[in-house]
């Protein structure tokens, strides 16, 4: 029975943390010399980690908002607005999330951040793109003489029109990390599996 619950115990350690990640705190406020332009670049943020906002809420919110309005500081149209004074906000994928305080003159006195979430490095690694190969250049030979040169035929089709570049047709490779979510998913039913299979015999 002992081993038993040992091994139940091992299971929930193991899934525990498979599923959190990191909680960064900031302390959001717009006095003193708060740069949150440089504490979020000093972060590597991930998919699964939390940001926690603590602040004084009879003074301050958070609102999150677009780029645009982020880069002139409007509050109107927000994603979401948090006031609770401890306010966590889960990233679900990549990309950017934009922060404000939408108290007259904060935004404006530098109370924004901006939370880059690049692709998850737990996750497998993206393919490369395949490479193209470049079109050879034909061997120099004599240049034709414009004697040699015969007028088009009509209705004969023409040169083609060259096609889009291969970095136009290249799928893009930001991706809404749930790849790395369905993983840590089927990580947590392998392990449970065999855990209650442990625990069976």
């Amino acid at each position: 029975m002992a081993m038993k619950a040992m091994i139940l115990m091992f299971i929930i350690v193991i899934i525990c943390g498979v599923s959190k990640g990191e909680v960064y705190k900031i302390s959001w406020t717009n006095t003193g010399n708060q740069d949150y332009k440089s504490w979020a670049a000093s972060k590597n943020f991930h998919v699964g980690d939390q940001i926690v906002f603590e602040y004084n809420k009879e003074f301050h919110n958070v609102v999150r908002v677009t780029h645009k309005n982020f880069n002139v500081c409007n509050s109107t149209a927000p994603y979401a607005t948090w006031a609770t004074g401890n306010d966590t906000f889960a990233i679900k994928k990549t990309g950017h999330y934009y922060f404000i305080c939408s108290v007259p003159g904060h935004c404006q006195g530098g109370q924004k951040v901006d939370i880059r979430v690049a692709g998850n490095n737990n996750g497998p690694a993206p393919s490369p793109l395949p490479s193209v190969p470049s079109p050879k250049s034909p061997t120099p030979s004599k240049s034709p003489s414009p004697s040699s040169l015969s007028p088009p035929v009509p209705g004969a089709p023409g040169p083609l029109a060259p096609g889009p570049s291969p970095a136009a047709v290249a799928p893009s490779p930001h991706k809404n990390g749930s790849s790395s979510l369905d993983l840590s998913w089927k990580l947590w039913a392998l392990v449970l599996a065999f855990g209650l299979k442990a625990i069976a015999f």
